[in-house]
């Protein structure tokens, strides 16, 4: 597998607006707007810009993976780390094929472009998103 550039590191929080104005405003990281995102409960919004970027992420309600995440770390901590691939499906289809864990067998809506997630057990503790560079809205090249 070859991955491409970074995307972004996730931080997940507990409320968006308590921890934007840490980030936005005593780092002077631009931030684009809070995007809902119901499929996969959680809030989330984007800041810096090309070269570096933050993903605030926060559970909308008490049952998903990262409302059990944040319930876990009482302070913002590091969620994920993602990459953009080339051809995600078929990057899958070579990790499941090599054993890999995956959290997600097929590609499915994220953010900004279709994700998956390989799973943390795979990796020795770190969740790993991998996007696909066709999908992207328009973030990294």
């Amino acid at each position: 597998m070859k991955l491409g550039p970074l995307h972004h590191v996730a931080i997940a929080v507990h409320r968006i607006e308590a921890a934007l104005p840490f980030f936005r405003d005593t780092l002077g990281l631009s931030a684009e707007g809070v995007l809902d995102l119901p499929d996969q409960h959680v809030r989330v919004v984007f800041l810096g810009d090309r070269k570096q970027r933050i993903e605030l992420v926060q559970p909308t309600d008490a049952e998903s993976g990262v409302a059990k995440f944040v319930a876990e770390h009482p302070k913002p901590t590091l969620h994920h780390i993602c990459y953009v691939v080339d051809d995600l499906a078929g990057t899958l289809a070579r990790l499941q094929r090599d054993g890999v864990e995956l959290v997600d067998q097929a590609p499915r809506r994220g953010a900004e472009g279709m994700v998956a997630f390989i799973h943390p057990r795979a990796s020795g503790g770190v969740l790993i998103e991998l996007i696909d560079r066709a999908s992207l809205r328009g973030s990294i090249p």
